[in-house]
């Protein structure tokens, strides 16, 4: 994914004095909303890619599972991704700038590592959105679109994360990033010690307004009011095409990267926590072209 990369650009972001900084207040209005998340069926979505095994970009198996999210997806199709490679892409209908959610369904090519949190857990937590987002849409909201990244994770032997990862999502900007007026990226959501305090990367105003959603949505107790250092992650290319960027990651994982990424370490109680408070954020956004 991007061990090495992230690891100094956190270390270099907390010595500068990016941790810590303060968010704009949280919007007003956070009454408890109701949430249509389930995070027993985002579970079965998150099970059933584990049980694919290791699902490299471009493998057997990673091709397998884009087949089968591509299904799961409202108006779900491919798009193509330099190196043959493809993003799965779905969407609600509705009015520009659109809202983008996303995860990386690809896992890191270690041999015997599955992912349950370090990719399935974001593209679970994805679908499920997917799901819960479509009843009740008024024709005047804005567009949603759901977008699971393929090649999040560097290639081996990559010495360079920026330059050889986020693959899907570079491409995705690229080509997008003028229909755009939001982005969430959701990853490492699943690990049942969840805390998920704002990476510097990410935008303050949209992360208050994250902050906002979670307090309504009854899962403020996972959002600490805290700064970490800055990660480089598939919301990376869209903040610096000058995009509202977010990124949901709990980055002090104790299995990072190793084998030991699997079912017992992840929870249906995390997924909800991520799921719900998204939910409630991206409503609230898609609301807005109605007034």
């Amino acid at each position: 994914m991007r061990q090495v990369s992230i690891a100094l650009v956190a270390l270099v972001a907390v010595a500068a004095g990016c941790g810590g900084a303060a968010a704009p207040p949280a919007e007003p209005g956070t009454a408890a909303a109701t949430v249509r998340f389930d995070e027993r069926r985002a579970f079965a979505d998150l099970r059933a890619q584990v049980a694919l095994g290791p699902r490299p970009a471009g493998s057997a198996a990673s091709r397998r599972l884009a087949e089968r999210l591509r299904r799961q997806l409202p108006r779900g199709r491919f798009e193509p991704v330099p190196g043959g490679l493809r993003n799965v892409v779905g969407h609600l209908p509705g009015r520009r700038p659109a809202i983008l959610v996303g995860a990386h369904y690809d896992t890191k090519d270690i041999p015997g590592f599955v992912g349950a949190n370090d990719g399935a857990s974001g593209t679970a937590t994805v679908v499920e959105l997917s799901r819960a987002l479509r009843p009740g849409r008024r024709a005047c909201e804005r567009e949603v679109r759901f977008v699971l990244f393929d090649g999040e994770e560097s290639p081996p032997g990559s010495t360079d994360f920026l330059r050889d990862g986020i693959r899907g999502s570079r491409a995705y900007a690229a080509r997008h990033a003028d229909a755009l007026g939001a982005v969430i990226v959701i990853d490492f959501v699943g690990d049942r010690d969840l805390s998920l305090p704002r990476e510097a990367g990410s935008d303050p105003a949209l992360w208050a307004r994250l902050r906002a959603a979670a307090r309504a949505a009854g899962q403020i107790r996972f959002f600490p009011p805290r700064t970490r250092g800055e990660i480089w992650d598939d919301h990376t290319p869209f903040a610096r095409a000058g995009i509202p960027a977010i990124d949901l990651i709990d980055f002090d994982y104790p299995h990072f990267h190793r084998v030991s990424d699997t079912l017992d370490k992840v929870s249906p109680r995390s997924l909800r926590a991520a799921g719900a408070s998204v939910e409630v954020l991206v409503r609230r956004l898609a609301a807005e072209t109605c007034r």
